[in-house]
């Protein structure tokens, strides 16, 4: 049976079902804190594979195009705070301050990796680029990401920038791809083979660090706290802003001279904000604070991203093939 048009992916579903269940049967007490260390050596398995995954000889192949990265890092970690810091005066009549902190967070996290990286490659742009990209912006997101939010939410009291912030995120994050990294010598070879299995395991720490946020924040009175206007206007101002900076890095792209190839893996890697990264990161961050509201907007703006960007790429591809096509019948043309 075909699966209907209107249905979410498995992911998605899974993300939707954890958030109904953390709202039913959230766990807490002494099952919290021994889930907290299950959800701890999830992260770090997650960050491993991550590390074991990554080929270092595409990330020198894609390293030298520095232009190319300049501009995905200055639209992840700049032009994204920026919008958010503007959007002030627009959300705070409209979310409540959790929310806005989570709009706050989303823009200063860095992009996603594996699917920057796929999009990228349905779209035909330049996969070895986007790899180095992608995973140079989650790299650079352990240190980079508590600094901004430090920044924009200071004085709020709402947690933020510290070094034992950015030590615990390095212990969690770091530490653990630089291992996988370094395992990648022997399990490499493993990992390529059974990369269909693995992201089963990648889905499931994150939903288990989703459930856990949810958990405490259900414990805290989220949904008492949250209004339906509220959740309306996070959705709309997400597509607004990913509308925006998908805007920005087409045509900026093009500006600054890119060629086809390297405007796909600008815009596909320049718009995104990584789940993976950004629920274990705001667990640290706001530890003690309702983490479920603060990580609410991204998880939708994870989903408003993934069905915009596989539409995106297909009309990529498609425009690439259509000139394929085209190129036989010019040739055939009598003069």
């Amino acid at each position: 049976m075909k699966r209907p048009r209107f249905l979410p992916d498995n992911f998605t579903l899974a993300l939707i079902a954890t958030v109904i269940t953390a709202s039913f049967l959230p766990v807490q007490g002494h099952t919290a804190v021994a889930f907290g260390w299950v959800t701890n050596f999830a992260i770090g398995l997650l960050f491993f594979l991550h590390g074991a995954k990554l080929s270092r000889e595409a990330v020198i192949a894609g390293a030298t195009h520095w232009r190319l990265h300049a501009v995905v890092m200055l639209s992840t970690f700049v032009m994204f705070p920026l919008i958010g810091v503007m959007l002030k005066p627009l959300l705070s009549p409209l979310v409540t301050p959790d929310l806005y902190m989570g709009v706050l967070f989303l823009c200063a996290l860095p992009s996603t990796v594996q699917s920057s990286i796929a999009f990228t490659s349905m779209a035909r742009g330049n996969v070895p680029a986007a790899i180095c990209s992608a995973s140079a912006s989650n790299l650079f997101g352990i240190f980079l990401t508590p600094v901004i939010v430090g920044l924009m939410i200071s004085g709020t009291g709402k947690g933020g920038f510290s070094f034992d912030s950015i030590l615990s995120i390095v212990e969690q994050l770091l530490l653990p791809f630089i291992a996988g990294q370094i395992a990648r010598k022997w399990i490499g070879g493993w990992v390529d083979r059974n990369k269909g299995v693995l992201k089963y395991v990648d889905q499931g720490s994150i939903l288990l660090v989703v459930y856990a946020a949810f958990s405490e924040a259900v414990v805290q009175g989220l949904w008492h706290n949250t209004p339906v206007s509220a959740l309306c206007a996070i959705v709309v101002v997400n597509i607004a802003v990913l509308a925006l900076v998908l805007t920005l890095t087409t045509y900026g792209s093009r500006a600054l001279g890119f060629n086809k190839e390297d405007e796909i893996t600008i815009v596909f890697c320049g718009s995104k904000k990584s789940l993976a990264s950004g629920v274990p990161i705001a667990n640290v961050l706001f530890a003690g604070h309702a983490v479920g509201a603060i990580v609410l907007p991204l998880m939708l703006f994870h989903q408003i991203q993934l069905m915009t960007c596989a539409v995106l790429a297909q009309k990529y591809a498609q425009r690439k093939m259509a000139k394929s096509a085209e190129a036989p019948l010019a040739v055939a043309t009598p003069k």
